[in-house]
């Protein structure tokens, strides 16, 4: 029989027997022993090699287990045995790591591996296995599983800046960047349960923007001043993050919230990172962890760098609001403060400045009554988005005003100020949608100049685009065999209503524009019916399509059936030659404003008429025309009256005696009219005045 630890040979195989190592001595070489354990006998041999890994001398191992046990770990024990039981019941085999304390005090890592051999009867006889030192081999094992997690870590670091860079990437508002740092996904990537952002207003922290905390959490935390004893508030008066990973510790530390512990019964740890732009705080961060029960020096360091970049993304963003409301309040005063009131008509006007950084536009809107009692409603869109445009835009308003209350034709108020863009000189054109709509009739008059036409919605709630030919823009010279801008007459119908627009409400860069143009109709079709709601849906609905890539600015006139029976507005020739003229001219300002309810300024409304009626055919040939009509504000009914005449000569206030019989026709207006003014006139003037309804 072959001995245990002897080489092998026999019949038939090669070899030299001279020249074979021994298995002990290979063993050895290597830093290796055998054992063989008798099972039944409960006895351990060790070669000498062997007793050297157990860290025993020649001789003082007695062959005992309980002596190999005094030399083990305890702790380590239990797991030991549990192996090698589990080994015997299977008759297979087990190898193990474990330490041994040799005789220095010393303790060692030691791997042993052994097979279990059975009897005739197949019972666990003896185990046969080798032991080796594994101290070396485990350092090593070591140094690579640091290298792997080290490796590990960076990807992941670089992994989270990848991820909240790219969160953070369209952000241009601080609400955006609120939204982006509180969505679910992003919180998945950091690996937190809960995330808190707050900004610093006024000396106080404002929450913008949490998820996964408390309601009552958020509330408490929400307008906290500076001093309060509150973690979002002690990161950014410190300018230091706070790393808690003690309960107990963030209860005594914050004991505002500790009543709000219980319902974040899994959260372990928790960071407060202050958010530093320009070396001056302007938020803080507050991340919780379940299951966490420490920060690493590279978590710290990962959570700080995180902190510095929502800190910029924090400050491009509150520049970028800065600047847009800066830009908005620019463009919005330079738009009409409110739309006149007409009777039969409905108004609604709505301008959104683009997304794009601090830019202002030069779209406009603007609606003014005519003396006979038409509407000239315009919108319009100066090429470019800077304070250039805003300029220009301001100059067109008026100039689309001063015409429009000349009495000129569509065409002509489009004709006059193309021109006088081109005179302005600024390199700049404009286009633009004018229409004179009368209210009590429904007809209306368009004028193009390289403007989108005019949607109409019918009372049916259906749309349509009216077509409608146009002009060049203006600013740009029209061939001269052509008119330069021809006009389009439509009729709106009692309940339709008429939106005019500027092109940054449909278009956009990622599609057609007539894609754009079909999704109007769709979202003018489903709105609702009166103009103010209507306006606000066509703005969110177009604005998710376009993504709010330009200005916009809309007009909506709605004709409402029936709520009038009376005319707005009533005119009258007044022939100097006729002495009855200015009589009848009364009566029929009486007449309407009995019709208007007006019966209590009737006396003044009649005294100041006679007088501007008077002074006119006094000082000017031929006839007046004299025109009372409802024009009113926002806030109530004004009545307007006023008197066109050829004359250019302005009125003159002149003092007046005792015993003047004339030269108090003015001191009466300034006395009994709450405005009054001179409007020139392509061929003469206006003079008007007003009387507020309830005089």
């Amino acid at each position: 029989m072959q001995r245990f630890g002897e080489p092998s040979g026999g019949p038939g195989r090669s070899g030299d027997a001279e020249n074979a190592v021994p298995a002990r001595v290979a063993l050895a070489v290597n830093g290796m022993g055998s054992f063989i354990w008798d099972v039944k006998g409960g006895v351990m041999h060790y070669d000498d090699a062997g007793l050297s890994v157990m860290g025993f001398r020649p001789g003082e191992f007695d062959g005992r287990l309980r002596t190999l046990g005094e030399r083990m770990v305890e702790e380590e024990l239990p797991a030991i045995r549990a192996r090698v039981d589990r080994a015997l019941r299977e008759r297979s085999g087990f190898s193990l790591y474990f330490r041994v304390r040799h005789g220095d005090g010393s303790l060692r890592w030691t791997h042993t591996q052994g097979n279990v051999v059975c009897d005739d009867e197949g019972s666990p006889d003896r185990v046969i296995g080798i032991i080796r030192e594994a101290g070396d081999e485990l350092r090593a094992a070591n140094q690579t599983r640091e290298l792997y997690q080290a490796r590990s870590d960076v990807r992941r670091q670089a992994d989270l800046v990848g991820c909240l860079n790219d969160a953070l990437a369209p952000t241009v508002t601080v609400n955006d960047v609120a939204e982006a740092l509180t969505s679910t996904s992003l919180l998945l990537q950091l690996g937190a349960a809960s995330i808190v952002l707050g900004m610093v207003e006024s000396g106080r922290v404002v929450v913008v923007g949490s998820n996964g905390l408390p309601r009552e959490w958020v509330e408490s935390a929400h307008l906290a001043r500076l001093g309060a004893p509150l973690p979002l508030s002690e990161a950014v008066r410190t300018r230091e993050p706070v790393f808690l990973t003690d309960r107990d510790d963030f209860a005594e530390r914050y004991p505002v919230l500790e009543p709000y512990l219980d319902e974040v019964p899994d959260a372990t740890a928790a960071a407060y990172l202050p958010l530093i732009a320009h070396d001056a705080p302007i938020g803080a961060l507050g991340l919780s962890y379940n299951g966490k029960t420490r920060f690493s020096r590279e978590e710290r360091t990962v959570l700080t760098a995180l902190s510095g970049t929502v800190a910029q993304s924090l400050q491009r963003a509150l520049l970028y609001d800065e600047e847009h409301e800066l830009a908005a309040g620019l463009q919005t005063a330079m738009l009409p403060g409110h739309m006149p009131y007409v009777p039969d008509l409905d108004l609604a006007t709505r301008y959104r400045p683009a997304r794009s950084r601090g830019e202002i536009g030069g779209d406009w809107y603007d609606a003014v009554t005519l003396p006979d009692g038409r509407i000239a409603a315009v919108v319009g869109d100066v090429q470019g988005h800077d304070v250039t445009a805003a300029a220009v835009m301001g100059q067109l308003r008026i100039a689309l005003r001063a015409y429009a209350a000349e009495g000129h034709p569509p065409a002509s108020i489009m004709t006059r100020t193309s021109a006088f863009l081109a005179d302005l000189d600024t390199d700049r054109f404009a286009t633009c949608l004018l229409v004179l709509l009368d209210a009590r009739t429904g007809h209306a008059v368009t004028v193009r100049a390289g403007h989108l036409e005019p949607v109409l919605r019918r009372p049916d709630g259906s749309g349509t685009w009216l077509d409608t030919p146009g002009g060049l823009p203006l600013g740009l010279a029209a061939p001269s065999a052509h008119p330069a801008y021809p006009e389009s007459e439509t009729t709106l119908e009692p309940g339709a209503t008429l939106l005019l627009c500027t092109d940054g409400l449909i278009e956009t860069r990622a599609a057609d524009i007539d894609e754009g143009r079909a999704r109007l109709l769709d979202a003018l079709s489903t709105g609702p019916g009166h103009p103010d709601p209507l306006a606000d849906h066509l703005l969110n609905a177009m604005g998710d399509y376009t993504g709010q890539e330009d200005d916009v600015a809309l007009l909506l006139l709605c004709r409402v059936p029936g709520r009038t029976t009376a005319p707005s507005h009533v005119s009258a020739t007044i022939d100097r030659a006729d002495p009855r003229a200015l009589h009848a001219a009364r009566r029929t300002l009486r007449r309407a404003l009995e019709d208007w309810s007006m019966e209590t300024v009737a006396e003044t409304a009649e005294l100041l008429a006679s007088e501007l009626a008077t002074n006119a055919l006094l000082h000017t040939e031929g006839s007046v025309t004299f025109t009372a009509g409802l024009v009113g504000h926002h806030d109530g009914r004004v009545l307007r009256l006023s008197v066109t005449d050829a004359s250019s000569s302005a009125p003159r206030r002149r003092a007046a005696t005792e015993q003047s019989a004339s030269g108090r026709g003015l001191m009466l207006i300034e006395e009994l009219a709450s405005n009054w003014g001179v409007e020139p006139r392509g061929n003469g003037k206006r003079v008007w005045c007003e009387i507020p309804a309830e005089a």
